[in-house]
């Protein structure tokens, strides 16, 4: 079954409480609630309220989404124990983090190996409490790209360790399909939106004539424009017979009325 939810961050402007109650409000039933603002590592209260406010209202928390680059934080002054214990306060099944700094093909095979080495760790120490990790399929990391995502997935087969999936942008839905077959397996969680690089008509691929530039070529727009897609992703999805939760997120212009259109969307497409 696939569960239409949201990031929070998605409603950064809100307090925990607001979004709560726009999640009930709009046929959602699962947040992912955002390390960054929401939720904050290590402020275990002020986790474990928003918890308890979230299963008040009959909703699901799908995972904590943490800012926790794998290989890098801890020596970077973000320390997982503090990421841990607010996803365990909250009462997270998992934890979303990225995998390193960098795309796989600008990685040095240290960073490589470092990133290896802590997902091994922090899986072990959040076995023990009962939460899984979930690297989130994201350019700027490890798992940039389809060949990439596959290839790091076999890089750390620990049985805690999973997969978040997002389409990549300006791609054929062939493409992203390949993609989110081959995390299909081990898939968690899925990241809800709907981008082009270019126009419509023309989509600037990575083998294009050129590279696209941030931000004039990447436009927002509403899910619905994006239903086919996302009814092929969402067919492939329920083939593993599990539940994953499907996380609206990036609303075109970051408004909370676009984020009801886009909601209303998901919950159709998750019927």
């Amino acid at each position: 079954m696939i569960i239409p939810g949201i990031c929070s961050l998605t409603l950064k402007t809100l307090s925990p409480e607001d979004v709560i109650l726009f999640v009930a409000a709009n046929r959602l039933q699962a947040i992912e609630w955002w390390a960054g603002g929401h939720v904050l590592p290590g402020e275990t209260a002020r986790a474990a309220e928003v918890g308890r406010l979230t299963r008040e209202a009959g909703l699901r928390i799908s995972s904590y989404g943490s800012y926790y680059r794998v290989g890098v934080s801890e020596a970077g002054g973000m320390p997982f124990a503090g990421v841990l214990d607010s996803a365990a306060a909250l009462g997270a099944p998992t934890i979303r983090v990225w995998a390193g700094t960098k795309n796989a093909e600008d990685a040095d095979p240290a960073l490589v190996a470092s990133v290896v080495e802590d997902s091994r760790r922090i899986a072990d120490l959040a076995a023990k409490q009962g939460i899984s990790i979930t690297f989130e399929f994201h350019g700027g990391t490890l798992t940039n790209t389809n060949d990439n995502a596959r290839r790091f997935a076999e890089q750390v087969p620990h049985g805690n360790v999973f997969f978040s999936w997002q389409p990549p942008h300006g791609f054929p839905v062939e493409h992203a399909l390949a993609g989110l077959d081959a995390l299909l397996s081990r898939l968690s969680t899925v990241h809800v939106y709907h981008w082009t690089i270019g126009s419509y008509e023309k989509n600037l691929f990575n083998d294009s004539e050129r590279v696209p530039a941030w931000p004039a070529d990447f436009h927002r727009h509403p899910l619905e424009d994006g239903r086919d897609r996302w009814q092929s992703y969402f067919d492939r999805v329920r083939t593993t017979g599990r539940d994953h939760c499907a996380l609206l997120e990036f609303v075109r212009g970051d408004t909370v009325e676009q984020a009801q259109a886009d909601a209303a969307e998901l919950a159709r497409l998750c019927r």
